[in-house]
Order: C-alpha cells, then sequence, then structure tokens
C-alpha cells in the first residue's frame, strides 16, 4: 500500500561539483535553501539584494550582482510586481514609501518567460556553460487570497516549463512546489503561520535536490565536511584547556587535508 504520492524527478544533464560557484536570486525560499547550500561550503550568493519575489525583480538582480557562477537557482515566488507611477518602472522594494505612489499589476505568461530569458542570457554571457535551474516557491501569498495565489502560481509554472522548453541544455526545472504540496502535503511540514515550509520540509528538499543534482564527488566531500562542521560548531565549557585546544589543532588539520582535496574549498 502507499500512503503518499512520491514526486518523480527528471535527472538532470549536468551534475554540481562540491564547493561549485553558486547564485540564488528569488523568493524567501531561495533564502532557506540557499543557506542550507553554504553551510555545506558551496561557494553560494544569495540574493545580494534581498528577497526578489517576482521575474522582473530577478533579472534585476542578475543584472547588477555581476556574478558569473557555474550554476545559478531563480526561485520564483509570484507574478504580481509594483510599478513606480512616476516612471512606469517595475520596484524591487516599495521602500517604505507611500501606497499611492504605486500600482500593483500582474505579469503575463509571456512577461514573466522574456523577463526570466534575459537573465538567463545574461548568466550565459558572462560564463560559458552556465547551468540555470527553476523553481517555483511553495509558500502561498495569502494576501492574494488562496484563489489568487493558485493563479498567481499557475502562471509561474507555465512560465518556468516555456523557459526550460526554450533553453535545453541551460535550464532545468526542479519541483519544490510539487513536492510540498503533493508529496509533503500535511501542515506538520509547515511553519506555525501555515503558509511557509518548516526547516524539516527545507532540509527534504534540500535532500532530494541534492540526490538530484550533485555529483558523486560533491556527494563525497559534503560527507567529509559533515564531521568537521560539527567539531567547529562544538561550544566547549573552557575553551582555554589544553584538550580543547589539542582538539582544535587536529580538526584544523582536517580542515588543511579538505584544502588539499578540493581546492575550491573555503573554510
Amino acid at each position: 500500500m502507499q500512503f503518499r504520492t512520491k514526486v518523480t524527478i527528471d535527472k538532470p544533464d549536468f551534475e554540481i561539483g562540491p564547493c561549485e560557484e553558486m547564485l540564488f536570486v528569488g523568493s524567501c525560499f531561495a533564502d532557506n535553501i540557499g543557506r542550507r547550500f553554504k553551510e555545506e561550503k558551496f561557494r553560494a550568493t544569495v540574493n545580494p539584494y534581498g528577497v526578489m519575489y517576482n521575474p522582473a525583480s530577478i533579472l534585476h538582480t542578475v543584472r547588477r550582482c555581476g556574478a558569473a557562477p557555474g550554476v545559478a537557482l531563480f526561485t520564483l515566488g509570484t507574478n504580481h510586481v509594483y510599478v513606480l507611477n512616476e516612471t512606469g518602472e517595475i520596484v524591487d522594494n516599495c521602500a517604505k514609501r507611500p501606497q499611492r505612489l504605486f500600482t500593483e499589476r500582474v505579469l503575463t505568461v509571456d512577461e514573466c518567460v522574456g523577463y526570466l530569458d534575459e537573465a538567463v542570457g545574461v548568466l550565459a554571457g558572462r560564463r560559458n556553460g552556465v547551468k540555470v535551474v527553476v523553481t517555483v516557491s511553495p509558500i502561498r501569498y495569502a494576501k492574494y487570497g488562496y484563489h489568487g495565489s493558485a493563479l498567481s502560481k499557475a502562471v509561474l509554472l507555465l512560465a518556468a516549463d516555456r523557459l526550460v522548453g526554450m533553453r535545453p541544455g541551460t535550464v532545468s526545472y526542479f519541483p519544490a512546489y510539487e513536492i510540498v504540496n503533493d508529496e509533503l502535503r500535511d501542515y506538520r511540514f509547515y511553519a506555525p503561520d501555515m503558509l511557509h515550509p518548516s526547516a524539516q520540509a527545507v532540509e527534504y528538499i534540500w535532500e532530494v535536490f541534492s540526490d538530484a543534482y550533485f555529483s558523486p564527488a560533491a556527494k563525497r566531500f559534503i560527507e567529509e565536511w559533515r564531521p568537521v562542521k560539527e567539531a567547529l560548531g562544538h561550544k566547549p565549557f573552557n575553551p582555554e584547556s589544553a584538550e580543547y585546544k589539542e582538539f582544535m589543532n587536529k580538526t584544523m588539520l582536517k580542515v588543511k587535508a579538505l584544502s588539499e582535496k578540493y581546492p575550491n574549498f573555503v573554510l
């Protein structure tokens, strides 16, 4: 008997190596998953100008940051944008200015695809062979109403699918939205606000993503890094004791060994 519906992950045509240079841009879900990558010593830049919820703002970040990652991950949160009435430009942050200065509108599927495709093009121009993973945030937006939130996600899902078809070999889709809503599908996997995924859900998504995308070398590195990470996070009762100093000396020798084995590793 089966008691849940498991989401099938298509095997991508590339693998993420240990300590890969990566860029995460998008909703607060990008923050959550990007933080996990940083903990595992991937050279990750995560939302350098703050959370970016919509495809236009993702493009703005890609243009501004100048990053040239080997792998980028775009997390699409909503197709709602705010336009500054004075200039007609889409803003990334209203900066606490009065609401009357802005007009809220929704992006069409074509507009979302256009912004995302341009962002991919910018990254491809900076680094040959860049890979982009696009995903839709599982976080619902209650302020739109749940039907409105579902419509927004539908637009983003269609845009992501179109983008993958337009950029074969460069863009792949990772179903974070489907994993939370179709596989986990239980409020115990949500934070107390009942909207954001819980830490356990984020950890599960990390495990599914790493199983699908990580190279064997990346998986080995994470296993070798884990005891060192735990040792570095140890809080001693007496940091001045000879025993603790000896413990740290041994730990730093392990750090040195990792640096020699994995040239891109930086503590």
